[in-house]
């Protein structure tokens, strides 16, 4: 069992003479009619003297931040989800017995307040309380001095005391579904239908990834999260669908670093008849729509780089970009063993799965291109050995019309011309069976059922996948994924930690 700090004991006094008072210390339903922020804003112009003039009364809730008790009238504020305003409470106006109940109060508090608005000579709007209502006792006191928690493994782990004292975790907090909204809104006013698709799959596929497996007792069968959502969107398009997207959770079984999470949300769109270009037109629109609606600017400061958002973004080939920064043209013709060569010559090392062209013009690319791509960048001409779901560059086979997004030397979005020849896919699948062999245990399964779909005919399309945190990292301008997760994966703490909080 936990010993109690000395705070915590004053802090369960307080709450028994609390109940001796017939009050509930954890409190009951409390109706508002106002928050800080909207009062501060009506109120801001009006002159100290012409408060005097007004009767309207606002009815706020929420939690006791800072107190400066003075006798028989004090100052303190009170923080509701949009944030703080002060309120004045005096003896005078709300009587002996609720001016002692507030003089009991501690930081972390939860009240209620109804009052007039008035401004300090100091210019500051305030609340002047006509009736304070005690709601709920905080038990713990808050992190010292209310300015957060340092630690940002603290800051994760407790993610609900990051809120109360972080504005700026508040911020990215409210800010998100924004984001979200205004993809949904967007997508939505374009014909895009949004869907939801299964989390269980019996197959690994659509992406290249290590799954999580979990295990469905009733069947007994194994199951994966799934890694991606593509074959299941596909399967709409040839069920005539069209244009749709879906938002949602994903999850990779991977380590964990700023821009990696295991558990992530992803969207894929899926829009028939179009194409690459179509994606690439579609993502520069809705990057710089959420950059004008949601944040009102169109430059923006991530990881280290000041992000312009606006114009055209640059669109470059694979090759062409590694030729840019190493003079090697892997446009030209060569084998899988002229290919190993100049890997090795350039002391890039590959996994037995990784010895053919394709793998190795990718791995030129991570090593020499990725961290130079700053601002907003569509890669594009991927090799076929990488893209097993891509359709084939009709001038060069041994590429696939794909693209990626890059912003800061990291990739935000991955596109395809969509492959729907069912005959190709099965043989990209096959070569994928291979792979696994060789020991890339990322590599996807046969997806016979997606297969037999194609078979139906799937129209010509386009898509594309977005990471929506890294998306969210960057408008809300946060350096790692974790600060845009409310509840990132977090290592369990150790016993000694457990005892210590």
């Amino acid at each position: 069992m936990r010993e109690l700090t000395e705070q915590e004991i004053v802090r369960r006094g307080k709450k028994e003479k609390i109940e001796e008072l017939g009050i509930d210390p954890f409190g009951h339903s409390f109706k508002r009619n106002a928050f800080a922020k909207d009062i501060k804003e009506k109120y801001k112009d009006v002159e100290h003297d012409e408060f005097e003039n007004i009767t309207d009364e606002v009815v706020v809730a929420g939690r006791i931040m800072f107190i400066r008790k003075m006798g028989k009238a004090s100052f303190f504020s009170l923080s509701d989800k949009t944030g703080p305003i002060q309120v004045y409470i005096s003896i005078n106006d709300i009587g002996e017995d609720s001016y002692n109940l507030f003089k009991s109060a501690d930081l972390g508090d939860i009240v209620g307040v109804r009052g007039k608005v008035m401004k300090t000579r100091t210019g500051e709007i305030t609340i002047k309380c006509l009736e304070y209502t005690h709601l709920v006792k905080a038990l713990r006191p808050l992190p010292e001095k209310f300015h957060g928690l340092k630690d940002k493994e603290e800051r994760y782990r407790r993610r609900y005391l990051d809120l109360i004292t972080n504005d700026e975790a508040k911020r990215v907090a409210f800010m998100r579904p924004k984001i979200i909204r205004c993809i949904q809104n967007f997508l939505d006013e374009r014909g895009f239908t949004e869907v939801e698709t299964p989390i269980l799959t019996t197959l690994l596929t659509g992406a290249s990834a290590r799954p999580f497996v979990t295990h469905h007792n009733t069947q007994d069968l194994d199951m994966y999260l799934r890694v991606a959502l593509e074959l299941s969107l596909k399967r709409l398009l040839v069920g005539g669908m069209e244009s749709v997207y879906e938002i949602g959770r994903t999850f990779r079984n991977e380590g964990m670093d700023p821009q990696h999470n295991p558990e992530f949300t992803l969207m894929e769109i899926y829009q028939a008849y179009s194409d690459l270009e179509g994606m690439m037109d579609l993502t520069e629109d809705m990057y710089q729509t959420i950059a004008k609606k949601v944040c009102g600017k169109m430059t923006f400061n991530y990881l280290g780089h000041e992000i312009n958002l606006d114009g055209k973004w640059k669109r470059v080939s694979m090759v062409d970009a590694i030729k840019e920064q190493t003079g090697i043209d892997f446009s030209k013709q060569m084998t899988d063993e002229e290919a190993i060569r100049l890997a090795e010559e350039h002391n890039i090392e590959l996994e037995e799965h990784e010895k053919s062209f394709g793998h190795v013009v990718n791995l030129f690319f991570e090593k020499y291109v990725e961290e130079t791509l700053i601002q907003p960048t569509f890669l594009y001409d991927h090799p076929l050995e990488i893209s097993p779901l891509t359709k084939k560059n009709p001038k060069d086979p041994r590429f696939v019309d794909r693209f990626e997004l890059f912003i800061s030397g990291h990739e935000c979005a991955n596109a395809y011309t969509e492959l729907n020849d069912p005959i190709d896919q099965l043989e990209r699948f096959e070569a994928q069976l291979k792979e696994k062999e060789l020991g890339n245990d990322e590599a996807n399964d046969i997806d016979m059922d997606f297969i037999e779909a194609l078979e139906y005919g799937m129209p010509p399309a386009g898509g594309i996948g977005y990471g929506i945190d890294r998306l969210i990292m960057l408008f809300t301008e946060q350096p790692s994924i974790r600060d845009v997760l409310l509840f990132p994966l977090m290592k369990p703490e150790n016993d000694q930690n457990k005892k210590e909080s």
